[in-house]
């Protein structure tokens, strides 16, 4: 999809993190974004952001796990932006639990705000999207961690198993949900990236909701991890993806090495299983 100026996006979750860098991103390149996000104070701090820079943004409150909440944003957007051609989803939470030891309260809460919260953000969309009959783009943001399947030694000691099995899930979702919208010349990307700069610990605490058992401590401490790419790098990174029409965008060129490691692997019980017959 080449040309993005004066075209509506919607950017769900974007209220920090890198929601808001690629609704910065998007911004920049002349479309008209709709800035959503669970916290309304957040989604209008980033309308500002892209307003003070000269470009047409507005926000909404949405909570991604609800049907008719999406269903309110799609109006809204359709209202505010018109058409939509490029729908973000980046919606996720992250908390340090062991595989071993996660309840299935707990497996609803992550299935919910990963999974679940993409399949309903494109069905709430995608009607619109196939009925301006203009083609369009959906980016999923799913993480490195769902190329890799990392050990807590690998994590800084965090437990990210429940992380991990959900970023899986969306890449599958992300790459079917590709070769069926393909004819309709939508297209579908999902976002792989490495460590960037947001406050998903902090957002994950204090909205977990009551039926998944509430607020909790923050477990990331409230502090940026060391390294992390600022989100507003992210915005051209995917930009330039959507414009390509990428099956998948990465953002951290280094961390080639652990998936060819990873694939290597699996390459490997091949050749074991080739041996065996």
């Amino acid at each position: 999809m080449e040309d993005l100026a004066g075209k509506g996006a919607v950017c769900v979750g974007a209220g920090s993190g890198i929601g808001r860098g690629i609704a910065l991103g998007l911004a920049a390149e002349g479309m008209r974004v709709l800035v959503a996000d669970i916290e309304p104070e957040s989604a209008d701090g980033v309308r500002e952001e892209i307003a003070g820079g000269h470009g047409e943004a507005w926000s909404a409150t949405v909570d991604a796990t609800s049907n008719d909440s999406l269903a309110e944003l799609a109006r809204t957007a359709a209202d505010l932006v018109g058409d939509v051609h490029v729908l973000v989803q980046t919606v996720g939470v992250i908390a340090d639990t062991p595989l071993a030891e996660a309840t299935e309260q707990e497996w609803g809460w992550f299935s919910e705000f990963h999974l679940m919260s993409a399949v309903r953000t494109v069905n709430a969309f995608l009607p619109g999207m196939r009925a301006h009959g203009e083609g369009g783009h959906i980016v999923l943001t799913s993480s490195m961690a769902g190329l890799l399947a990392l050990s807590p030694q690998m994590t800084g000691g965090v437990n990210t198993g429940l992380y991990t099995v959900m970023k899986h899930a969306l890449v599958g979702y992300g790459e079917m949900l590709r070769h069926e919208l393909a004819p309709e010349g939508i297209g579908v990307s999902v976002l792989c990236p490495g460590l960037v700069e947001s406050n998903l610990g902090a957002t994950s605490a204090r909205n977990r909701p009551e039926r998944f058992g509430g607020a909790f401590a923050d477990p990331s401490g409230g502090g940026m991890p060391p390294g992390a790419m600022p989100n507003e790098a992210v915005g051209p990174i995917v930009v330039r993806a959507i414009r390509a029409n990428r099956a998948v965008i990465l953002t951290h060129p280094e961390t080639r090495p652990l998936v060819e490691a990873r694939q290597q692997a699996l390459l490997d019980d091949y050749t074991f299983a080739a041996e065996g017959r």
